[in-house]
C-alpha cells in the first residue's frame, strides 16, 4: 500500500484513501489550507488499512469507492470492525447513484460525497461528519433514499419496531430521516440543541444502530418516512 504521512499532529485529522494521485493530491492540498484541519496521511488503495489507521489515527477518513487491489467497501469494513472507536468514514464516489454506496451505509460509513463536490462542500463535509453527524451528498440523497429502501435485501430490519421511541423521538427522527442537522432540527421543534443531541442519543441506543446514517436508513425502512415526503 502506497502510502505518505505528516508527523505533526493536527486538530482535525484527516487520512484520504484514493487510487488517483490527482485527486488525493487537491483534496490534500485543499484541506491543509483549512484551519484546524490537516491531512495527516494519503493511500492509493484499501490494503493494509488497518495498519494504517492505528499508525496515523485520523479522525475522519476520506474512502474511495472504486479501487484496485483492496475497494472501499471492503476497508470501511475493516475499520469499522476495528477495537476502539474508529474514524468517521466518507465514502468517495464519482457517480450519483453508485451500488456500493449502499452496502457503505449499511456497513456503517458516515455518509458520501461526489468527488465533483464544491470545496466548500467537501470542508464542511469532513467538518459535519468528525462532529458526529451524517452527511449525503444533497443532489442524490432522496434518490439515493428511495431506491435503496425499494430493494428487497434489509439488514438493519425493515420489520424493527419503533414502538420503543416515545413521540417527541419520532419527531427527532423523521427531522433527521429529512437531512436536518441539530440545529435545523431545534428550531424545527422549538428546543435546545443540546436537548436534540439528548434525543438522537436515545434513538440510537433503543434501535441500537451505529449513527445517524443508519437512523435515515431506519426511518425508511420502517415505514416511518417515505421517499418524496
Amino acid at each position: 500500500m502506497e502510502q505518505t504521512a505528516r508527523t505533526d499532529i493536527p486538530l482535525l485529522r484527516v487520512l484520504i484513501v484514493d487510487d488517483q494521485s490527482m485527486i488525493r493530491g487537491g483534496f490534500e492540498a485543499l484541506l491543509n489550507a483549512q484551519d484546524g484541519i490537516e491531512v495527516v496521511g494519503t493511500a492509493s488503495d484499501g490494503e493494509g488499512i488497518a495498519a494504517v489507521v492505528e499508525e496515523l489515527r485520523p479522525d475522519v477518513v476520506l474512502m474511495d469507492i472504486r479501487m484496485p487491489h483492496v475497494g472501499g467497501l471492503e476497508a470501511t469494513r475493516t475499520v469499522l470492525e476495528m477495537p476502539g472507536t474508529p474514524p468517521k468514514i466518507i465514502m468517495l464516489t464519482t457517480f450519483d447513484a453508485d451500488e456500493y454506496v449502499f452496502a457503505a451505509l449499511r456497513a456503517g460509513a458516515s455518509g458520501f460525497l461526489l468527488k465533483d463536490s464544491t470545496p466548500q462542500e467537501l470542508v464542511q463535509a469532513v467538518r459535519v461528519v468528525a462532529d458526529g453527524e451524517s452527511l449525503l451528498a444533497p443532489r442524490v440523497t432522496r434518490a439515493l433514499i428511495a431506491d435503496f429502501v425499494a430493494r428487497p435485501e434489509r439488514s438493519l430490519g425493515a420489520e424493527a419496531s419503533l414502538s420503543a421511541l416515545t413521540e417527541r423521538e419520532l419527531d427527532v427522527l423523521r427531522l433527521v430521516a429529512r437531512g436536518l442537522a441539530n440545529r435545523e432540527i431545534a428550531d424545527a421543534l422549538v428546543m435546545a440543541e443540546q436537548t436534540v443531541k439528548t434525543h438522537v442519543s436515545r434513538i440510537l441506543g433503543k434501535l441500537r444502530l451505529r449513527d445517524r446514517t443508519q437512523l435515515v436508513v431506519a426511518a425508511y425502512e420502517s415505514g416511518l418516512v417515505r421517499p418524496g415526503e
